[in-house]
């Protein structure tokens, strides 16, 4: 196979890949706290396809990362106690069996043993790592901007609210979560405000995605025509060379 067909095909593996995170973009754009992904490509240079008359290296296109838009979206009155959300930079603390994971959705509820939890059960940490148990008879759940949570008047804990001095280095670790490396680096200074009972909206933006998914279809094409045109003139040019 050629260069020319190499190339092609190596950039159609990345459009399909653009195509499908443009598509996943759009399916959470009413999703709490999404942040939008964008694919990050990189020139790859390989000796895969080579011949007598033409270059020594030739540049593939490549999936390098997954870059994500961590940039504030809109937050929304729903006047419910137990629904945080993060003015600023930084993520709510949650305990899952898979360890610490991180979350810009702060739709919580209490379990029935006082903690509280994300919706499928996960525990919101304190500031120490610990979870935070209330009691439900023990009156109203207060929680100022600082995240310190009071019942009845009285403190309880702090949220657990951290921010990364390298947000890029969280991997998506499913439920809308992230998970950070052991040597993420956690800055407590600067941190986002707690509004409570507001909910972060997605800041997926789905006339962008859908007119990216456009492009991304009209490059496909272009990229499939050009592939044809190539087999089609590699074919005439055999045949003309077969002749006696």
């Amino acid at each position: 196979m050629d260069n020319l067909m190499l190339i092609g095909l190596a950039r159609q593996q990345t459009l399909r890949r653009a195509m499908d995170v443009a598509a996943n973009n759009i399916a959470n754009a009413s999703t709490t706290g999404f942040k939008a992904e964008r694919m990050m490509l990189e020139a790859q240079t390989d000796n895969r396809a080579r011949h007598a008359d033409g270059p020594d290296q030739v540049a593939f296109v490549d999936e390098w990362a997954m870059g994500r838009d961590f940039r504030q979206a809109p937050l929304t009155a729903t006047n419910r106690p137990l629904d945080l959300a993060l003015d600023g930079e930084g993520f709510f603390t949650l305990e899952t069996g898979a360890g610490e994971r991180f979350t810009r959705d702060g739709r919580f509820t209490l379990a029935p043993d006082g903690a509280l939890s994300a919706q499928d059960g996960a525990r919101v940490l304190d500031e120490a790592g610990q979870p935070i148990v209330l009691d439900p008879a023990a009156g109203e759940i207060t929680i100022s901007a600082a995240g310190e949570v009071a019942q009845g008047g009285a403190p309880v804990a702090r949220l657990g609210v951290v921010r990364f001095e390298q947000p890029g280095l969280l991997t998506k670790a499913g439920e809308n979560r992230y998970a950070a490396p052991e040597d993420a680096e956690q800055v407590f200074e600067n941190l986002a405000q707690v509004r409570q009972g507001y909910s972060e909206a997605s800041n997926v933006r789905a006339i962008t995605e859908i007119t990216r998914m456009m492009e991304v279809s009209r490059a496909y094409a272009s990229v499939s025509k050009m592939i044809k045109d190539a087999d089609e003139l590699s074919r005439k040019a055999i045949e003309r060379l077969g002749r006696p």
